[in-house]
């Protein structure tokens, strides 16, 4: 048996754990630079509030109802996920971290009488752990978990927000009532097509007649898909995967025209980019450098810019991984534009341990010394704290962020406090 464990409107419930005067009254989170609303409330979403809606579009309505802003806080979003996902593994071993807020866990070989006792017990430790709640689904399948998670979040009265498919006339009525546009897998662009065939819900799918229009649309993984639908397992838990590619890129919180500015950008990327790579025990041969400028005010017609080396050696320092950025960044830059984006891409990634040596020219070995002991401090601080002369000792993201609360867990000077009278 599978669960699919989801924590509902995560990032506004992580925002209402350290202030929860902000229950039950409506609330949304903006993306990046306090653009789009990436999270929203359930009574943010009973008054019209859409998902990805542009803050300044409903700026108006937002004053209107009251509605409170917040900018996106992943340093408190992350860290609560974390302990999410340790909580869960105390019920399994066998977990697959599918998204920040969601994980399926595997059962296989656990002997529960009632899984849905046991996913309110789940849901209660979260809960009274971290105030975040959650909604759980039990099925034989990843993709049968999927559809009874939404069912438990959606009849949550009736459901408890926990809602289990264990028979075969559960799976048919759960399938009935599901759109095809909600299952797993099946994105904007084939829901158009399926519809167009009369494949209106996720039990249309299922049917003996569509499957030549499912293998010529979809392949292997719609006839996979199809037999996940019909209460067959054939999509295990997933093991951690080394990246093919790391991608640190962002837009500026506003045009940035001076070179060193650009180049403290720049740097910082790359200090990140250097960091995942040794999390995952991985070196990285290739850096590519994007940078963007504002096309409107440009005074070419071209505005995006990549530039790709190669690294001489394999490498996962951020000495190494800088400096040729900084390369590149000189070749690119132009004087007296308007750059409003940049990134940093490291690729060609090999494991730690098959990084092969160089008889004439190799990585000074106090580098990587260097990033062992600046790895462990930042470990037990939370945050990045040694950084290179370069960069911002203030900021790792420079984002326009008008509405951020407080890092509460990561952050020991913006910690909550208690006042005991």
């Amino acid at each position: 048996m599978y669960a699919l464990v989801d924590c509902n409107n995560f990032y506004v419930s992580c925002e209402r754990v350290f202030q929860p005067q902000y229950n039950n009254k409506p609330v949304v989170v903006l993306s990046n630079n306090d653009g789009c609303v990436i999270s929203r409330s359930n009574e943010a979403k009973a008054l019209g509030i859409p998902m990805g809606a542009p803050e300044f579009k409903f700026r108006d309505v937002i004053k209107q109802h009251n509605i409170h802003v917040f900018s996106s806080n992943y340093a408190l979003y992350g860290d609560l996920s974390n302990r999410v996902m340790k909580i869960l593994e105390n019920y399994t071993p066998n977990i697959e971290l599918y998204s920040i807020d969601e994980a399926f866990l595997n059962f296989e070989g656990h002997h529960i009488i009632d899984f849905h006792k046991h996913g309110l017990e789940i849901q209660k430790r979260i809960l009274s752990w971290l105030s975040i709640p959650t909604g759980i689904g039990f099925a034989p399948t990843k993709a049968l978990a999927k559809i009874a998670n939404r069912i438990a979040k959606k009849f949550y009265e009736r459901t408890q927000g926990v809602y289990v498919i264990d028979t075969d006339e559960k799976r048919i009525k759960a399938l009935k009532w599901t759109k095809i546009e909600d299952v797993w897998g099946i994105g904007f662009r084939l829901t158009k097509k399926m519809q167009a065939k009369g494949i209106l819900t996720a039990y249309d799918f299922i049917l003996p007649h569509n499957d030549w229009f499912i293998r010529k649309e979809m392949g292997v993984v719609g006839m996979r898909l199809k037999l996940e639908l019909q209460g067959e397992s054939v999509l295990v838990i997933d093991e951690p995967k080394t990246k093919k590619s790391i991608a640190v890129t962002r837009s500026f919180e506003r045009e940035i025209t001076d070179f060193n500015e650009l180049k403290e950008r720049v740097v910082t990327f790359a200090s990140v980019c250097s960091e995942k790579l040794r999390k995952q025990n991985s070196c990285c041969q290739v850096v590519i450098l994007y940078l963007q400028k504002d096309k409107y005010k440009s005074n070419g017609a071209k505005y995006s810019f990549y530039q790709l080396e190669t690294l001489p050696f394999a490498s996962n320092t951020l000495f190494s991984i800088s400096d040729l950025a900084i390369q590149m960044l000189k070749k690119c830059y132009q004087k007296g534009e308007l750059y409003k984006k940049a990134g940093v891409i490291v690729t060609d990634i090999i494991p730690s341990n098959q990084r092969q040596f160089h008889l004439f020219e190799d990585e000074n070995p106090k580098f990587q010394k260097l990033m062992e002991v600046i790895d462990t401090y930042h470990d037990k601080v939370g945050e990045r704290k040694i950084r290179l002369a370069s960069q911002d000792l203030k900021r790792t993201w420079k984002m326009k962020q008008k509405y951020l609360s407080k890092r509460y867990t990561t952050n020991f000077n913006e910690l909550i406090e208690v006042q005991c009278k």
